[in-house]
């Protein structure tokens, strides 16, 4: 899929910025399929592959949100970044906790999108070598990164990409003390306060699906990170 141009799907209802926006990136390399609703880009992802989608969250017909939230029901791989007017830190949270990749307020400055588009895509797995195809026994855990999903005693849950990857992060500093500001730069790229409300997010969710072995752990170090509790005894 990365072989030629990477793939965008821009979802934006305001003709004139979506035009500059398709046009700047197109100049920067980019393949852009442009859609002005919610309908159009959900149909457009049906009958398509992209390396990234770009959402407005105030949309006719089907908002950002819940354009994503059917993205991901349907692929928990495609990284999505919102582009939006809403600010508020609530708006923000709920993009994270759908599965968002990253989120840039209107207006903004298209270098900077350009920038989080490249380092996102730096980041899908058919570009990073550093991705190898692994099983992982965590406690009483089998942990399959590439297929994103765990399971223990027969039964196994599928998680989504990003979970896989602070999963795989955790695991391989196991009972360590792990900087959360560090997490943050190497699984987003940059240490950012609406990150870490995500990164918390995510966290508690993976505390969840690591209940059934209370051998596992996932501690908060106050002021610095978290360590991952993993007992061997």
């Amino acid at each position: 899929m990365h072989k030629g141009k990477p793939k965008i799907l821009l979802a934006e209802d305001d003709l004139n910025l979506s035009v500059l926006l398709s046009d700047y990136l197109e100049t920067e390399g980019f393949e852009v399929k442009l859609c002005k609703d919610g309908d159009m880009a959900l149909k457009a992802f049906q009958n398509a592959r992209f390396d990234l989608c770009l959402l407005d969250v105030m949309m006719p017909k089907r908002d950002g949100f819940t354009l994503a939230k059917e993205i991901r029901a349907k692929d928990n791989k495609t990284p999505i970044i919102f582009i939006t007017a809403k600010s508020l830190k609530e708006d923000k949270l709920t993009g994270y906790d759908l599965g968002a990749d990253d989120y840039i307020t209107k207006p903004f400055d298209e270098e900077e999108l350009l920038w989080k588009i490249k380092a996102i895509i730096r980041r899908i797995p058919e570009n990073n070598s550093e991705r190898k195809p692994e099983i992982i026994s965590i406690g009483k855990y089998t942990f399959d990164f590439v297929n994103q999903s765990i399971s223990i005693e027969g039964k196994s849950k599928r998680i989504t990409e990003k979970e896989s990857d602070i999963l795989n992060y955790l695991s391989n500093r196991r009972n360590k003390v792990i900087k959360r500001e560090d997490m943050l730069k190497e699984l987003w790229g940059e240490n950012d306060y609406f990150l870490g409300r995500s990164l918390d997010v995510f966290i508690t969710k993976i505390r969840k699906y690591l209940k059934d072995d209370e051998s596992l752990s996932i501690e908060n170090v106050f002021g610095v990170g978290f360590i991952f509790n993993v007992r061997t005894n």
